[in-house]
Protein backbone atom coordinates (compact mmCIF):
# COMPACT_ATOMS: atom_id res chain seq x y z
CA UNK A 1 0.00 0.00 0.00
CA UNK A 2 2.61 2.56 -1.00
CA UNK A 3 -0.08 5.14 -1.96
CA UNK A 4 -1.87 6.64 1.29
CA UNK A 5 -5.28 5.72 2.68
CA UNK A 6 -6.57 9.22 1.96
CA UNK A 7 -5.83 9.52 -1.64
CA UNK A 8 -6.80 5.82 -2.28
CA UNK A 9 -10.36 6.60 -0.40
CA UNK A 10 -10.23 9.68 -2.32
CA UNK A 11 -10.20 8.05 -5.33
CA UNK A 12 -12.79 4.92 -4.29
CA UNK A 13 -15.15 7.82 -3.54
CA UNK A 14 -15.14 9.37 -6.40
CA UNK A 15 -15.18 6.15 -8.76
CA UNK A 16 -18.09 4.09 -6.55
CA UNK A 17 -19.42 7.22 -4.75
CA UNK A 18 -19.61 7.98 -0.88
CA UNK A 19 -20.50 4.87 0.94
CA UNK A 20 -19.26 2.42 3.32
CA UNK A 21 -21.44 -0.43 3.92
CA UNK A 22 -21.25 -2.20 7.64
CA UNK A 23 -20.94 -6.10 8.16
CA UNK A 24 -22.51 -6.33 10.69
CA UNK A 25 -23.66 -9.91 12.04
CA UNK A 26 -25.68 -9.66 14.52
CA UNK A 27 -27.81 -12.10 15.71
CA UNK A 28 -31.19 -10.89 14.83
CA UNK A 29 -29.73 -10.10 11.17
CA UNK A 30 -28.69 -13.67 10.76
CA UNK A 31 -31.75 -15.00 11.94
CA UNK A 32 -33.59 -12.86 9.44
CA UNK A 33 -31.50 -13.99 6.65
CA UNK A 34 -32.29 -17.70 8.17
CA UNK A 35 -28.63 -18.44 9.42
CA UNK A 36 -27.52 -20.39 12.19
CA UNK A 37 -25.86 -17.99 14.91
CA UNK A 38 -22.63 -20.00 14.50
CA UNK A 39 -19.52 -19.83 12.93
CA UNK A 40 -20.68 -21.64 9.69
CA UNK A 41 -23.71 -18.56 9.70
CA UNK A 42 -21.17 -16.11 10.10
CA UNK A 43 -19.44 -17.15 6.99
CA UNK A 44 -22.04 -17.50 4.87
CA UNK A 45 -23.56 -14.12 5.90
CA UNK A 46 -20.01 -12.33 5.32
CA UNK A 47 -19.42 -14.09 2.13
CA UNK A 48 -22.54 -13.55 1.01
CA UNK A 49 -21.91 -9.54 1.56
CA UNK A 50 -18.25 -9.81 0.12
CA UNK A 51 -19.24 -11.07 -3.37
CA UNK A 52 -21.83 -8.96 -3.29
CA UNK A 53 -20.97 -5.65 -2.89
CA UNK A 54 -17.03 -5.65 -2.88
CA UNK A 55 -16.66 -4.35 -6.20
CA UNK A 56 -18.96 -1.78 -6.23
CA UNK A 57 -18.72 0.35 -2.70
CA UNK A 58 -16.27 2.55 -1.47
CA UNK A 59 -15.82 1.16 1.85
CA UNK A 60 -16.80 -2.12 3.23
CA UNK A 61 -16.78 -1.56 7.14
CA UNK A 62 -16.40 -5.02 8.73
CA UNK A 63 -17.44 -4.94 12.83
CA UNK A 64 -15.00 -7.17 14.45
CA UNK A 65 -17.09 -8.13 17.52
CA UNK A 66 -19.50 -10.18 15.86
CA UNK A 67 -16.95 -12.45 14.54
CA UNK A 68 -14.59 -12.43 17.79
CA UNK A 69 -18.08 -13.42 19.50
CA UNK A 70 -17.40 -16.79 17.97
CA UNK A 71 -14.06 -17.35 18.54
CA UNK A 72 -11.30 -18.19 16.68
CA UNK A 73 -13.47 -19.55 13.95
CA UNK A 74 -15.07 -16.52 13.91
CA UNK A 75 -11.97 -14.22 13.35
CA UNK A 76 -10.79 -16.95 10.67
CA UNK A 77 -14.08 -16.26 8.77
CA UNK A 78 -13.00 -12.02 9.65
CA UNK A 79 -9.84 -12.70 8.29
CA UNK A 80 -11.09 -13.99 4.84
CA UNK A 81 -13.90 -11.25 4.72
CA UNK A 82 -11.14 -8.80 4.46
CA UNK A 83 -8.58 -10.13 2.36
CA UNK A 84 -11.43 -10.89 -0.32
CA UNK A 85 -13.09 -8.02 0.33
CA UNK A 86 -9.47 -5.70 -0.71
CA UNK A 87 -8.90 -8.56 -3.47
CA UNK A 88 -12.21 -7.47 -5.14
CA UNK A 89 -11.35 -3.60 -4.59
CA UNK A 90 -13.17 -2.41 -1.94
CA UNK A 91 -11.20 -0.38 1.24
CA UNK A 92 -11.77 -2.34 4.26
CA UNK A 93 -12.50 -0.36 7.71
CA UNK A 94 -12.20 -2.50 10.08
CA UNK A 95 -14.27 -1.46 13.04
CA UNK A 96 -12.55 -2.08 16.35
CA UNK A 97 -12.53 0.80 18.45
CA UNK A 98 -9.12 0.03 19.95
CA UNK A 99 -7.52 1.97 22.74
CA UNK A 100 -4.57 1.39 24.97
CA UNK A 101 -1.03 2.46 25.68
CA UNK A 102 2.24 1.95 24.38
CA UNK A 103 3.31 -1.93 23.78
CA UNK A 104 -0.54 -2.87 24.11
CA UNK A 105 -1.66 -0.39 21.48
CA UNK A 106 1.27 -0.86 19.50
CA UNK A 107 0.59 -5.01 19.05
CA UNK A 108 -3.18 -4.34 18.41
CA UNK A 109 -2.32 -2.30 15.76
CA UNK A 110 0.48 -4.82 14.47
CA UNK A 111 -1.98 -7.17 13.84
CA UNK A 112 -4.00 -4.97 11.12
CA UNK A 113 -1.00 -2.72 9.33
CA UNK A 114 2.12 -3.95 7.92
CA UNK A 115 2.92 -7.04 5.00
CA UNK A 116 2.59 -9.95 7.60
CA UNK A 117 -0.64 -8.74 9.45
CA UNK A 118 -3.17 -11.76 9.91
CA UNK A 119 -5.99 -8.32 9.44
CA UNK A 120 -4.05 -6.24 6.92
CA UNK A 121 -7.26 -3.70 6.30
CA UNK A 122 -7.00 0.12 4.62
CA UNK A 123 -7.73 1.53 8.06
CA UNK A 124 -9.19 1.03 11.72
CA UNK A 125 -10.93 2.81 14.24
CA UNK A 126 -9.63 4.10 17.44
CA UNK A 127 -10.89 5.21 20.70
CA UNK A 128 -8.64 8.11 22.23
CA UNK A 129 -9.66 8.16 25.19
CA UNK A 130 -6.58 7.59 27.35
CA UNK A 131 -5.50 10.19 25.67
CA UNK A 132 -4.65 11.14 22.05
CA UNK A 133 -1.12 10.51 22.40
CA UNK A 134 -1.64 7.11 23.72
CA UNK A 135 -2.38 5.96 20.08
CA UNK A 136 0.76 7.14 18.28
CA UNK A 137 1.92 3.78 17.87
CA UNK A 138 -1.03 2.74 15.81
CA UNK A 139 -1.14 5.91 14.10
CA UNK A 140 3.00 5.59 13.05
CA UNK A 141 1.78 2.05 12.36
CA UNK A 142 -0.84 3.12 9.90
CA UNK A 143 1.16 5.86 8.20
CA UNK A 144 4.27 3.85 7.62
CA UNK A 145 1.65 1.02 6.36
CA UNK A 146 -0.27 3.53 3.83
CA UNK A 147 -3.04 2.90 5.95
CA UNK A 148 -5.55 4.87 8.20
CA UNK A 149 -7.25 5.60 11.17
CA UNK A 150 -10.65 6.85 12.50
CA UNK A 151 -10.95 8.56 15.83
CA UNK A 152 -13.78 8.62 17.75
CA UNK A 153 -14.51 12.59 18.20
CA UNK A 154 -18.00 13.22 18.54
CA UNK A 155 -20.19 9.71 18.44
CA UNK A 156 -23.97 9.34 17.59
CA UNK A 157 -24.40 7.22 20.76
CA UNK A 158 -26.30 9.02 23.25
CA UNK A 159 -23.87 7.98 26.07
CA UNK A 160 -21.24 9.66 24.21
CA UNK A 161 -21.63 13.51 24.82
CA UNK A 162 -20.67 13.29 28.44
CA UNK A 163 -17.45 12.49 28.19
CA UNK A 164 -16.79 13.88 24.58
CA UNK A 165 -18.54 17.62 25.53
CA UNK A 166 -16.32 17.79 28.91
CA UNK A 167 -13.07 20.19 28.13
CA UNK A 168 -9.37 20.04 28.91
CA UNK A 169 -7.66 21.73 31.14
CA UNK A 170 -7.26 24.46 28.81
CA UNK A 171 -11.02 24.73 28.20
CA UNK A 172 -11.28 23.20 24.75
CA UNK A 173 -14.46 20.67 24.61
CA UNK A 174 -12.71 16.61 23.92
CA UNK A 175 -14.50 16.48 20.90
CA UNK A 176 -13.02 19.66 19.39
CA UNK A 177 -9.51 18.63 20.82
CA UNK A 178 -9.54 15.35 19.03
CA UNK A 179 -10.39 16.66 16.23
CA UNK A 180 -7.51 19.77 16.01
CA UNK A 181 -5.26 16.70 16.61
CA UNK A 182 -6.63 14.82 13.57
CA UNK A 183 -6.09 18.37 11.52
CA UNK A 184 -2.25 18.33 12.48
CA UNK A 185 -2.00 14.63 11.43
CA UNK A 186 -3.10 15.54 8.19
CA UNK A 187 -1.22 18.92 7.28
CA UNK A 188 -0.37 19.32 4.09
CA UNK A 189 -2.08 15.78 3.14
CA UNK A 190 -3.77 15.72 -0.66
CA UNK A 191 -6.14 15.42 -1.75
CA UNK A 192 -7.45 13.96 1.40
CA UNK A 193 -5.31 12.95 5.11
CA UNK A 194 -5.41 9.59 6.31
CA UNK A 195 -6.53 9.90 9.30
CA UNK A 196 -10.03 10.74 10.01
CA UNK A 197 -12.98 11.36 12.62
CA UNK A 198 -16.07 9.78 14.02
CA UNK A 199 -18.97 12.25 13.95
CA UNK A 200 -22.62 11.15 14.04
CA UNK A 201 -24.78 12.22 11.36
CA UNK A 202 -27.29 12.11 14.44
CA UNK A 203 -25.66 15.08 16.75
CA UNK A 204 -25.27 18.69 15.31
CA UNK A 205 -23.08 20.80 17.17
CA UNK A 206 -22.11 24.06 15.38
CA UNK A 207 -19.56 24.75 18.15
CA UNK A 208 -17.16 21.73 16.38
CA UNK A 209 -14.63 22.94 13.64
CA UNK A 210 -15.08 19.94 11.21
CA UNK A 211 -12.45 20.48 8.39
CA UNK A 212 -9.68 18.28 9.90
CA UNK A 213 -8.04 18.13 5.81
CA UNK A 214 -9.13 13.96 6.14
CA UNK A 215 -12.52 12.00 6.22
CA UNK A 216 -15.44 12.26 8.23
CA UNK A 217 -17.29 9.08 8.58
CA UNK A 218 -20.86 9.66 10.01
CA UNK A 219 -22.25 6.77 11.36
CA UNK A 220 -25.95 6.82 12.62
CA UNK A 221 -27.94 6.90 9.26
CA UNK A 222 -31.38 5.04 8.69
CA UNK A 223 -32.17 2.71 12.47
CA UNK A 224 -30.53 5.66 14.54
CA UNK A 225 -32.50 8.04 12.83
CA UNK A 226 -30.57 10.22 10.33
CA UNK A 227 -30.92 10.92 6.51
CA UNK A 228 -29.09 11.86 4.33
CA UNK A 229 -30.78 15.14 3.82
CA UNK A 230 -29.38 15.96 7.50
CA UNK A 231 -25.85 15.63 6.22
CA UNK A 232 -25.42 19.58 5.10
CA UNK A 233 -26.91 20.57 8.36
CA UNK A 234 -24.54 18.81 10.48
CA UNK A 235 -21.33 19.09 8.20
CA UNK A 236 -21.47 22.51 7.04
CA UNK A 237 -18.59 23.30 5.04
CA UNK A 238 -16.82 19.78 6.00
CA UNK A 239 -19.73 18.25 3.74
CA UNK A 240 -16.89 17.26 0.89
CA UNK A 241 -15.09 15.17 3.50
CA UNK A 242 -18.03 12.80 5.17
CA UNK A 243 -18.25 9.37 4.46
CA UNK A 244 -21.61 7.92 5.68
CA UNK A 245 -21.83 4.84 6.99
CA UNK A 246 -25.51 2.37 6.78
CA UNK A 247 -25.79 -1.00 7.99
CA UNK A 248 -28.78 -2.44 8.49
CA UNK A 249 -30.63 -0.10 5.61
CA UNK A 250 -28.28 -2.54 3.23
CA UNK A 251 -28.37 -5.52 4.97
CA UNK A 252 -32.08 -5.86 5.53
CA UNK A 253 -32.01 -6.69 1.47
CA UNK A 254 -30.26 -9.40 2.17
CA UNK A 255 -29.75 -12.70 1.66
CA UNK A 256 -30.69 -11.66 -1.73
CA UNK A 257 -27.47 -10.54 -3.60
CA UNK A 258 -29.36 -8.75 -6.02
CA UNK A 259 -31.29 -7.13 -2.94
CA UNK A 260 -27.93 -5.95 -1.75
CA UNK A 261 -26.48 -4.38 -4.84
CA UNK A 262 -29.72 -2.54 -5.45
CA UNK A 263 -29.80 -0.81 -1.95
CA UNK A 264 -26.24 -0.11 -1.72
CA UNK A 265 -26.85 1.54 -5.38
CA UNK A 266 -29.86 3.10 -4.25
CA UNK A 267 -27.89 4.57 -0.76
CA UNK A 268 -24.95 5.47 -2.68
CA UNK A 269 -26.80 7.82 -5.57
CA UNK A 270 -29.13 9.61 -3.19
CA UNK A 271 -25.50 10.23 -1.02
CA UNK A 272 -23.96 11.30 -4.06
CA UNK A 273 -26.96 13.68 -4.77
CA UNK A 274 -26.64 15.53 -1.11
CA UNK A 275 -23.18 15.69 -0.87
CA UNK A 276 -22.57 16.83 -4.51
CA UNK A 277 -20.39 13.62 -5.43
Amino acid sequence: MTTPFGARLRAAIDRRGPLCVGIDPHPELLAAWELPDNAEGLARFADTVVTALADRVAVLKPQAAFFERHGSRGVAVLERAVAEARSAGALVLLDVKRGDIGSTVAAYAGGYFGPDAPLRCDAITLSPYLGYESLRPALDLARADGGGAFVLARTSNPEGGEVQTARTVDGTPLAQAVLDRLAAENADAAPLGSFGAVVGATVLDPSLRLDIGGPLLAPGLGAQGATAGDLPRVFGGALGQVLPSVSRGVLRHGPSAAGLRAAADREATELSRVLGG
